[in-house]
């Protein structure tokens, strides 16, 4: 169940999962550190123009055939799906030319997360790397409802998102939360234990790295309706 916190003007939402995200009002921060939008951030730090968000493996092929995007990229239980240029990795973005380019990204969590905040007057995508990137920009729109969602893993609450979403709140309530204690927690927990199993080469060891990068990147990722599509696009702070 979401709770509110009250901060002079401004109402936070503090929401997880799927259900957070139906139910952001305001602006809306849809969290998704490892991996969907460590990777989106990772692909415009390599200068990609946009990114359009879809829920489903079938529509961003089908936008890729009518010429709308160039490369596909993301996940289906962690693996790339049939036909996708690219996986849900930071790593392998961090080594592809995408410059130029309109990529198409379909996750399990977070561009599912972004698709269904259907009530939001507003969308940041946000991972770590933009984290206080997205605080600056949220707090420049001078909104009265920020919602921050931390979408999980398979469906549950997962350490990283959530410890973004707290950290996030932190910074929009006027604290200088510790990036150093942030990453501990999240090293500790479940989700960071498979990047570097053998048995999951999905998972690569230095996704964990790059997602871990805490405020390295310059810009947030705001995402805007247009024709009928959601485009994540990088805004400098």
């Amino acid at each position: 169940m979401a709770h509110w916190i009250q901060e002079d003007a401004l109402k936070i939402n503090m929401g997880s999962l799927l259900k957070g995200a139906q139910e952001a009002e305001g602006t809306a921060i849809i969290i998704d550190v490892y991996r969907a939008f460590t990777t989106a951030a990772i692909a415009f730090e390599r200068g990609a123009k946009e990114i359009v968000l879809v829920a489903e493996v079938e529509e961003a092929m089908e936008l890729r055939k009518r010429g709308i995007g160039e490369l596909c990229m993301g996940e289906v239980g962690g693996v790339r799906p049939e036909g996708f240029d690219f996986g849900n990795s930071p790593y392998e973005l961090s080594q592809a030319d995408v410059a130029g380019k309109t990529l198409i990204q379909s996750t399990r969590a977070g561009t599912v997360g972004v698709t269904a905040a259907l009530k939001a007057d507003k969308i940041y995508a946000c991972a770590l790397v933009t984290a206080q990137a997205t605080a600056k920009a949220v707090t420049s729109d001078l909104p009265e409802v920020v919602s921050i969602v931390a979408m999980g893993a398979g469906g549950a609450r997962s350490d990283e998102d959530e410890q973004c979403a707290l950290y996030l709140r932190n910074l929009l309530q006027g604290r200088t939360p510790d990036p150093g204690s942030v990453r501990r927690l999240i090293l500790a927990g479940e989700e960071s234990q498979k990047f570097g199993d053998p048995t999951r080469p999905q998972f690569h060891a230095k996704d964990k790295e790059h997602a871990l990068q805490i405020d390295t990147m310059p810009f947030a990722i705001g995402v805007t309706r247009e024709n009928g599509l959601l485009l994540a696009r990088p805004e400098h702070t």
